[in-house]
């Protein structure tokens, strides 16, 4: 079994932009080498919106070094960026955006769920590039609900959705740069499932809902992260309740990371350079 090193409390809530509230599982400052390829993760909501006339959201920002992945779970978020594509990702859609060189990209609720007010619920994780990606094209991964694999689990413990990597012979939609697994579970009450997980990678389990109990000795319940060590393959999972956890594992890139904002890159200098390029207008422009 791979060890549990800890379980999480995430902290305190804040907003990104005037749109999301948002729960900050981890960060690269933190956890940088236990969780490569996989440099942050926030969870935004549940949170309700009453109905508005303009939608709430994060206005034009730069990218460079990694990729965003949106997880929406209830609600819409709307996305335009600076390679031309856009679009509105609504509950189990993905969007996987490569910013790569540079992007620049703008997220708000959708029009239709501002007019509507509602439940929002949603996860963004910054995935790492290695150092000879980091200036890669940008582009955008529009991944769809009904392109997500959905597996059922042995012993009607309920289903996995993949979204990348592979499970069970079905192979996720995302394309990435290093081999990771991100896999959605949907855990029923009572239900215990195992999950073979690659000797040396990286892993953790973010739990959005429920209580479960990992390898027969750690607790986690809502909004709370479970750290595993790379040793090891195998993890279990009984589900107290009914339960929705993300899944995460990844061969870790081995290279330095420093960040700064938006901008994740392997030296200093090449902090400055992003920095530079995008307050001298080398980035493009979003589309009017």
């Amino acid at each position: 079994m791979k060890k549990v090193i800890h379980v999480s409390d995430a902290p305190r809530p804040h907003w990104v932009g005037d749109g999301f509230p948002v729960r900050s599982m981890f960060s690269y400052h933190s956890h940088g080498k236990q969780l490569s390829p996989f440099l942050l993760l926030d969870y935004a909501g549940p949170a309700e919106f009453e109905a508005a006339d303009h939608p709430p959201g994060v206005g034009s920002h730069p990218h460079r070094g990694f990729e965003t992945v949106t997880i929406v779970y209830k609600g819409e978020v709307e996305h335009r960026d600076s390679t031309g594509k856009g679009g509105v990702i609504g509950p189990g859609d993905v969007q996987w955006m490569t910013a790569g060189s540079g992007i620049l990209h703008q997220e708000f609720h959708s029009e239709e769920f501002t007019r509507t007010g509602g439940a929002l619920e949603m996860v963004q994780l910054w995935v790492n590039l290695p150092a000879k990606d980091k200036m890669a094209a940008p582009g955008y991964q529009a991944i769809v609900n009904n392109d997500i694999p959905v597996v059922a689990l042995p012993n009607d413990a309920g289903s996995l959705r993949v979204i990348a990597g592979d499970y069970d012979g079905r192979a996720g939609p995302a394309h990435t740069f290093t081999p990771m697994q991100v896999w959605d579970l949907k855990l029923k009450q009572g239900s215990t499932s195992e999950f073979t997980l690659p000797e040396g990678w990286n892993s953790a389990l973010i739990v959005l809902h429920g209580t479960v109990l990992v390898n027969g000795n750690s607790v986690a319940r809502e909004a709370q992260m479970v750290l595993l060590d790379s040793a090891g393959s195998k993890v279990a999972i009984e589900a107290n309740n009914d339960a929705v956890v993300l899944l995460l594992s990844g061969e870790p890139i081995d290279e330095e990371i420093v960040g700064h904002g938006p901008f994740v890159m392997n030296t200093q200098a090449e902090i400055i350079q992003a920095i530079d390029d995008f307050n001298s207008g080398r980035f493009a422009q979003i589309p009017a």
